[in-house]
C-alpha cells in the first residue's frame, strides 16, 4: 500500500491507496501517490479536498433556467471570468425569468461593457449567443428534472440550440450533482492521455460517449466520485501551466502542445472554486 497524509488544522488523516504497480482499470497503473498526474495523485487530491473542507460547490445558478445560462455564456473560448461577468449581467436584467427576452433583448445585453476584475471588456459572439440563449430558454420549459438521472437530463438538453454534449453534461452535473455524465475540455483530455485513462485517438467531437464511459470507469476504479474527480482534475490541470506543459513535452504526436496555457490565464483561474462550474 501506498500512504499519504492530509492535514486540516490539528487533525492529520491518513490516506492508504493501491501500490503504484497495481491496476486501477485494466491496463492503467496506479502510479506514485506523489508523481503528478498518476491515477494515486488524482485520488489523493480529491481526498485531500475532502478532508480540508475544500469541495467544490458546483451549482451557480437558482434555477434550471439560470443553470443553462451559465453554462452556455461559458466555455468554447470564453474567458471563465468574462462568462461568469455575462451570466451574472444577465441574471440582473432578468433574463433568466420565466418569460425569455427577445434574442435582440439579448444581444443589446450581451454587448453591454462587463465589468472584469479591474476593466471592463466586451463579450464575445454576443449574437450568436444570444440567439442560442433566447431558443433554449423558450425550449428548456418543456424538459422536465425532477427524478431525472444526469444523463437522462443531459440528453434532453441536447435538444436545445447551441448546446452539445459538453455544455449539457456540464448543466446536468452542476444542476443534479451528478456523476454519471463527464464534462470533457482539453483539461480532462490531456490528463487522460498522459494518465493512459482515455484512448488518445478518441476526440470528444466524434466519440464524446465512448471517452465519458472511459472517465466513469476510471473514477469508478479509483473510488471517487465522477463530479469530483472532473472538477478537480480540470482545476490542477488548468492552474499549473509549468507542470503541464513539462508533462504534455514527452508526448509523442504533439497533440496538445499548440495548446499554450499563459501564467496570467491560469492566476485568474486559479483560486475561486465557487465559479468552477463556469470553468469547464
Amino acid at each position: 500500500m501506498q500512504q499519504a497524509s492530509v492535514s486540516s488544522g490539528k487533525v492529520s488523516v491518513c490516506v492508504e491507496l493501491p501500490p503504484a504497480d497495481s491496476e486501477v482499470v485494466p491496463g492503467v497503473l496506479w502510479g506514485a501517490v506523489e508523481a503528478f498526474p498518476t491515477p494515486a495523485y488524482w485520488a489523493y487530491q480529491v481526498l485531500a479536498r475532502r478532508v480540508e473542507n475544500r469541495s467544490v460547490r458546483y451549482r451557480l445558478g437558482n434555477s434550471l433556467r439560470e443553470e443553462l445560462g451559465a453554462c452556455l455564456l461559458g466555455g468554447h473560448g470564453i474567458p471563465a471570468p468574462v462568462g461568469v461577468a455575462a451570466f451574472e449581467h444577465l441574471r440582473t436584467r432578468g433574463a433568466f425569468d420565466k418569460t425569455a427576452p427577445e434574442a435582440s433583448t439579448l444581444q443589446v445585453w450581451l454587448s453591454e461593457p462587463l465589468a472584469v476584475a479591474d476593466r471592463w471588456v466586451r463579450y464575445r459572439f454576443a449574437r450568436q449567443k444570444a440567439r442560442y440563449l433566447a431558443q433554449a430558454l423558450q425550449q428548456l420549459d418543456e424538459i422536465n428534472p425532477a427524478d431525472s438521472s444526469g444523463r437522462a437530463l443531459r440528453d434532453s438538453l441536447l435538444a436545445l440550440p447551441g448546446v452539445g454534449y459538453k455544455t449539457a453534461s456540464w448543466i446536468a452535473r452542476n444542476w443534479l450533482d451528478a456523476d454519471d455524465v463527464a464534462i470533457l475540455d482539453i483539461h480532462i483530455l490531456r490528463a487522460g492521455v498522459v494518465g493512459g485513462f482515455l484512448d488518445p485517438e478518441l476526440t470528444v467531437e466524434r466519440h464524446y460517449q465512448a471517452l465519458e464511459e472511459q472517465f466513469l470507469s476510471f473514477s469508478e476504479g479509483l473510488g471517487v466520485r465522477a463530479s469530483e474527480l472532473d472538477a478537480v482534475i480540470w482545476l490542477e490541470m488548468a492552474s499549473a501551466p509549468r507542470s503541464v506543459q513539462s508533462v504534455l513535452s514527452g508526448l509523442p504526436d504533439g497533440r496538445f502542445k499548440s495548446k499554450h496555457i499563459s501564467p496570467r490565464r491560469a492566476e485568474n483561474r486559479r483560486s475561486n472554486t465557487d465559479q468552477l462550474a463556469l470553468l469547464a
